[in-house]
């Protein structure tokens, strides 16, 4: 007769010291779980109530300025630094760590409109309504790393006088030029005094440049005639122009798909395009309720982070028609620029009450570090909420956002209007002739027309 048992050596189970894990003997057969998939559902619930209870974005406010905070920039060089300027001249180099200002660049008597660092993050190029360009010296990455916070101020490097205003301006991804916008488009190098191009198409001023990440030679202008024009050094004349019914008041290239853009427009959405087929937006992002006023991709190219005239910092997947993230606070007025850290981790926005503010990208992320089993463990939660995501309980809660008064109710009469139109353009067509309304996508709607 043979009996048969369970036999375990004590060593396999024993732990050596009193801070190791206890080993757990598991059976991964399903049969012997049937509840599985309900278990799972429990915790895809549970893992977004929980995300809810612990969304806390906003890190932290940096006042300083006197003024609003026009524009800002980032610096490659160092992660924890961002150049921010303002509507009286000001221009301020900020330690997002200790949110204190390391450095000032006094110099500018208007507003200064665009800020940008070079390549090698050595030099900042400031411009403003002042009709003047001017070189500032970064301090080393020495004044950075220091605790103390410190009030030096910086002369510039150089200063170029010029015939009209400028209102954005942005560097080369690899090279030495940069380029200006205002009443036309200008290429400078660092070491002269003059545009060494110039160029112009119509005779409306140019309000946001923005230079290729993957093309160096190729950069994309928007105008106030409702333009969006893109040019190419190597060429002697402007390479395409789109024309919307409305402005477009900033542009963002994807940094990991070169070939698309992403623009910012004074109708409350963003339209995505293909700069090689121009004639339809490859995506619309809607959701706000004002002009949005800037955009940055995040370096990633997956996301972007966009600040708009109804007092709110939206984010929104590069390919997603609605934003998965808000952040307001009852004091941050009109936002005017954005941007995305470096590494992804954190946005920072300036607006008009003369505050930087600066946000989790990840409004429930929790900082510092994280030990092995809590990373595995919010991995694991993250995988079984987008497992279960389309489920209408998990869905429900992961999409609520808590929204100012004012904003859900212009929201809600967004909403009104375009089905109003909806249902106008559905009877129109149904007591029109067959095929004499051809139905319009939203794509398309807001194209006029595309120039060559």
């Amino acid at each position: 007769m043979k009996v048969k048992v369970i036999s375990r050596s004590t060593e396999e189970f024993t732990r050596e010291r009193s801070n190791d894990l206890q080993r757990v003997f598991r059976n991964f057969d399903p049969n012997l779980r049937p509840q599985e998939k309900a278990t799972e559902y429990v915790r895809a619930v549970n893992s977004a109530k929980l995300e809810k209870i612990f969304a806390k974005p906003f890190i932290g406010a940096m006042d300083g300025h006197f003024d609003a905070v026009s524009c800002m920039a980032k610096n490659p060089n160092h992660l924890k630094g961002i150049f921010s300027g303002s509507m009286d001249g000001d221009i301020r180099l900020w330690d997002m760590a200790s949110r204190q200002t390391v450095c000032q660049f006094p110099g500018h008597q208007g507003a200064v409109r665009g800020l940008t660092a070079s390549t090698d993050g050595r030099i900042l190029v400031s411009c403003g309504t002042d009709c003047t360009v001017r070189l500032w010296k970064v301090p080393n990455s020495s004044v950075m790393e220091s605790d103390e916070s410190s009030d030096n101020s910086s002369e510039p490097l150089a200063v170029y006088v010029w015939k009209n205003a400028f209102w954005a301006v942005d560097h080369q991804w690899e090279g030495d030029q940069f380029a200006t916008a205002g009443a036309q488009v200008d290429i400078w190098d660092h070491n002269r005094s003059e545009p060494i191009r110039s160029f112009e198409w119509g005779k409306d001023t140019a309000i946001s440049v923005r230079f290729n990440p993957g093309e160096p030679n190729v950069l994309a202008t928007s105008a106030s005639d409702r333009s969006i024009i893109l040019y190419d050094l190597r060429l002697s004349s402007p390479v395409r122009k789109l024309i919307m019914k409305t402005k477009t008041n900033s542009i963002s290239w994807n940094p990991m798909e070169p070939m698309n853009f992403t623009a910012a427009n004074e109708d409350c959405n963003c339209y995505s395009y293909d700069c090689r087929k121009l004639d339809e937006a490859k995506c619309v992002h809607k959701d706000h309720v004002s002009a949005v006023m800037d955009i940055d991709y995040s370096p990633t190219g997956r996301e972007f982070v966009t600040g708009s005239y109804d007092r709110t910092v939206r984010i929104f997947q590069y390919n997603g028609g609605h934003s998965r993230e808000i952040y307001h606070t009852k004091r941050m007025q009109r936002v005017f620029c954005v941007k995305f850290s470096c590494d992804a981790s954190y946005v920072i926005s300036g607006s008009d009450d003369t505050n930087l503010r600066l946000w989790k990208a990840k409004a429930s992320e929790q900082l510092g570090v994280l030990l092995p089993r809590e990373r595995k463990k919010q991995e694991y939660l993250e995988a079984v909420k987008n497992r279960y995501k389309h489920l209408p309980e998990v869905k429900r809660i992961v999409r609520h956002r808590h929204l100012p008064k004012p904003i859900y109710k212009a929201a809600t009469l967004r909403r009104t209007m375009t089905e109003a139109d909806r249902r106008k353009a559905e009877r129109r067509k149904a007591h029109s002739a067959p095929g004499s309304m051809p139905t319009e996508p939203m794509r398309k709607k807001r194209i006029i027309k595309e120039v060559e």
